[in-house]
């Protein structure tokens, strides 16, 4: 191809690009400024209000997808933090994402995105959701999330379509309501995703209106509930169970879901169902699966919570130069479910 230079009124962003169990993660690594704020979460409220714009092009169709995901890495804002990352999607701003880690740290190892300064066996990594510890094993990565915990067990809520639906509200890096798939009549396979995302939003949105979760460490823009997610028996024979989380605007998460399956271990920590340091395997939709442990009892404020460990690899799959061209009547993005 000849060598070719896009016009000087066009914008150009640079992204790396990987998946993770199956769910994309595009890594904008030049073009976009991080946005300024003394913690994560400041950042988060100025890239909502200022970036907005970037996420819907980087996200959406004609560049992206409905299911498209991203990051977006900052500075750290601690004294002894690697890096800085905030999450994106077709509908805003994530608080913390397990797969996002797993894959921000493979493409640190492989293409230098942002440097260790205390080695690739001690990643220190500031979330909106609070501090990340993660190691590279040299072919997955392990992290230490932020706590999980649970707000509370067997809750109802009259769903539209689906009469009461029961559910477990629990926090893994963000709030979900876990229902059991076979409850609502879903088969948790890819033939049946038209179906999940209808039933996953129409119960996100009564569990939201009966009251918005509160975080016990008082950090309101944490109180929101993220998604639901489905569980089920597993199809592997090696694997604990299977879920399916549909989150943000009918995003359908093809991994296991990294902070989903914190919040599940929660939810077995509390019942007695999970023993201290014992890995178990998590499928998602595509059959691949992640691997999550409890190592510690902890608190979040007042509340008994636990300290979970994920497992999970990432492969790159390209490096994308993106122009914007203001001329462009598509330029904003778009997106066209079918």
């Amino acid at each position: 191809m000849p060598h070719w230079t896009a016009p000087s009124s066009w914008r150009r962003i640079v992204t790396l690009d990987l998946h993770v169990a199956g769910e994309p993660l595009r890594i904008i690594v030049e073009g976009v400024p991080p946005p300024p704020g003394t913690t994560m979460l400041e950042k988060r409220r100025v890239a909502d209000r200022t970036l907005d714009a970037i996420r819907r092009v980087l996200m959406w169709e004609p560049r992206g997808h409905p299911d498209m995901y991203g990051a977006l890495l900052t500075p750290p804002v601690t004294p002894d933090g690697d890096v800085g990352v905030l999450f994106l999607h077709n509908a805003g701003w994530s608080t913390m994402c397990g797969h996002g880690i797993i894959g921000l740290v493979t493409a640190a190892v492989h293409a230098d995105i942002f440097l260790f300064h205390h080695g690739p066996q001690d990643i220190r990594i500031d979330t909106p959701a609070g501090r990340v510890l993660a190691r590279w094993t040299g072919s997955q990565v392990v992290f230490r999330n932020v706590p999980s915990f649970v707000v509370g067990l067997h809750r109802k809520v009259e769903v539209d379509g689906l009469g009461m639906v029961t559910y477990d509200l629990a926090f893994g890096g963000a709030f979900y309501a876990y229902v059991d798939a076979a409850s609502v009549d879903i088969d948790l396979t890819t033939t049946h995703v038209n179906r999940l995302i209808d039933c996953g939003m129409r119960i996100s949105g009564a569990v939201q209106s009966a009251g918005a979760p509160v975080h016990p460490g008082g950090e309101r823009d944490l109180e929101f509930l993220y998604g639901t997610i489905f569980t089920g028996p597993p199809m592997g024979a090696e694997c604990h169970s299977r879920q399916v989380c549909v989150f943000a605007d009918g995003e359908v998460d093809r991994s296991p879901t990294g902070t989903g399956v914190s919040g599940l271990a929660a939810i077995l920590s509390a019942r007695n169902q999970l023993g201290w340091g014992v890995w178990i395997e998590i499928e998602g939709i595509l059959g691949t699966t992640f691997q999550v442990r409890a190592v510690d009892a902890t608190t979040v404020g007042s509340a008994p919570a636990i300290a979970t460990q994920v497992k999970g690899s990432a492969y790159i799959t390209g490096r994308h130069e993106f122009f914007i061209d203001p001329t462009d009547p598509l330029a904003d993005g778009f997106l066209l479910r079918l």
